[in-house]
C-alpha cells in the first residue's frame, strides 16, 4: 500500500514535472502536461464494466496504472477529481464545482486561487484547455482549434462561468460552471448512472489525445485530426479500421478496445 506522498510522487513523475511551490507558472505547466498526457476516453469505462463490473470510477492508483500500462484516461469523473487531488496535494488552493450540461451537475470542473484571481481547470472535456483560464476578465475568452471554437464567457451575477463550444461556427455544446465547493460523493448518483445501459458512454466510443500543436480525436466511425489551424476527418470503415485507428492514433492495445466495444451498437453523439 502506497503512501499519499509515493501515489502523488508517481503522478508528478507520469506528468514529467517537479513539485513545486504554487505559481501560476508551475500551475500551467502542470495542466499542459495532463492534457497532453492523459486521453479523454471511455474506452477504460467500457472495458473496465465489461471485465471487472465497475459502476464507478477506478481508485487513483488504478486510475495511474492504467494511464502509465495502457494509455488510459477517463472521462471527467476521473480526470478532473483526481487531477484536483495532485493540486491540493502540492498545496494549490482548489475546488470541485459541479457544472449544467442538459441536466444538473453532469460535469465535474475545478477551480483554482491563486494570488488573488481564480481559474478554471477543466481537464475531463476533450478539448485544448492546455492552461488555467481566468474567470476575472471582463471579457470573453476564446480558445481556437482546428474547427473547434471554445468560448468562456464572463461570469454573470452568480459567480458561474458559461463555456460554449463551437464547431464549424455552430453552438453543438457548453456547460455551466457553478463555484459552490462540492464533494465527490456529492456525484455518486450521476457516475452510477453513466455505466447504465442506456447512459450516453456505455453506446459510443470516444477518445481524444492531445500533443503539442495537434490532436487526435476518434468518435465512433469517426476520426478527426486537428492542428490548431486545420481538421481532418476520416471516416473509419468498420470496427476493425477502429480498433486499428485507436491503436495506431492513441496506444490503447487493440484486444482492450476490441473488448470493450463488442457489444455496444457505437451510435449516438455525447453532443446531445
Amino acid at each position: 500500500m502506497q503512501t499519499a506522498a509515493q501515489t502523488f510522487d508517481r503522478y508528478l513523475s507520469i506528468l514529467e514535472v517537479d513539485a513545486e511551490p504554487p505559481g501560476i507558472e508551475h500551475l500551467t505547466r502542470l495542466v499542459r502536461a495532463q492534457v497532453n498526457r492523459v486521453p479523454f476516453e471511455n474506452i477504460s469505462k467500457l472495458w473496465l464494466r465489461k471485465t471487472r463490473g465497475a459502476t464507478t470510477v477506478p481508485s487513483l492508483e488504478e486510475h495511474l496504472d492504467g494511464i502509465e500500462h495502457r494509455s488510459f484516461g477517463g472521462t471527467c469523473y476521473a480526470n478532473n477529481p483526481f487531477f484536483a487531488q495532485l493540486l491540493r496535494y502540492l498545496g494549490y488552493d482548489v475546488t470541485i464545482c459541479g457544472a449544467d450540461m442538459s441536466k444538473p451537475d453532469v460535469h465535474l470542473v475545478s477551480i483554482v486561487r491563486l494570488d488573488g484571481r481564480e481559474y478554471l481547470i477543466d481537464v475531463g472535456y476533450a478539448a485544448p484547455f492546455y492552461t488555467p483560464m481566468p474567470r476575472d476578465l471582463d471579457h470573453d475568452l476564446e480558445i481556437a482549434f482546428g474547427t473547434s471554437l471554445f468560448v468562456l464567457r464572463s461570469q454573470d451575477r452568480s459567480g458561474r462561468s458559461r463555456l460554449d463550444m463551437f464547431r464549424d461556427k455552430e453552438l453543438i455544446h457548453g456547460y455551466l460552471a457553478k463555484p459552490e465547493s462540492r464533494k465527490i460523493e456529492d456525484f455518486e448518483g450521476v457516475i452510477r448512472n453513466s455505466y447504465s445501459n442506456r447512459a450516453t458512454f456505455m453506446n459510443v466510443l470516444v477518445v481524444e489525445r492531445f500533443f503539442d500543436g495537434r490532436s487526435v480525436r476518434i468518435h465512433n466511425l469517426t476520426l478527426s485530426e486537428s492542428t490548431p489551424e486545420t481538421t481532418k476527418t476520416t471516416q473509419l470503415a468498420d470496427r476493425r479500421e477502429l480498433v486499428e485507428a485507436v491503436e495506431r492514433h492513441c496506444e490503447i492495445d487493440a484486444d482492450i478496445v476490441r473488448e470493450a466495444i463488442a457489444d455496444i451498437p457505437l451510435q449516438g453523439d455525447i453532443y446531445d
